[in-house]
């Protein structure tokens, strides 16, 4: 698998598995902001704007001017994530997923930035 492909698997998997998160498992999005203390405006805004973040890595299969912005909004997002599991004390499986999930968008960024070849 050479790097154009391995970001574009990243793509696939980082926008189906959030919209997925936020769509059928919405209940467990739920628990996790109560967790963290966050309001329920503040919840429905970041869902809205992670599904337009894997639509635009979707999207940017076809349109690849698209891609750094889903890449680079999705991080932001999966960071924000990060903090929030570490203000809560989480244990480190919690921290899995959306660090695992930055770093594949990190990684999408680099490479259609040209910092990966």
């Amino acid at each position: 698998m050479n790097m154009s492909e391995l970001s574009l698997l990243f793509q696939v998997i980082v926008s189906v598995s959030v919209f997925i998160v936020w769509t059928f498992r919405y209940d467990n999005v739920e628990k996790e902001f109560n967790d963290f203390g966050y309001p329920t405006l503040l919840r429905n805004i970041v869902g809205a704007l992670k599904i337009s973040s894997s639509t635009l890595l979707i999207a940017g299969i076809w349109y690849t001017d698209l891609i750094i912005f889903g890449s680079v909004s999705m991080a932001f997002f999966m960071l924000c994530a990060q903090v929030s599991h570490f203000k809560v004390k989480n244990p480190v499986v919690k921290f899995l997923p959306s660090l695992i999930f930055l770093l594949m968008s990190l990684y999408i960024s680099a490479y259609n930035c040209g910092y990966i070849s």
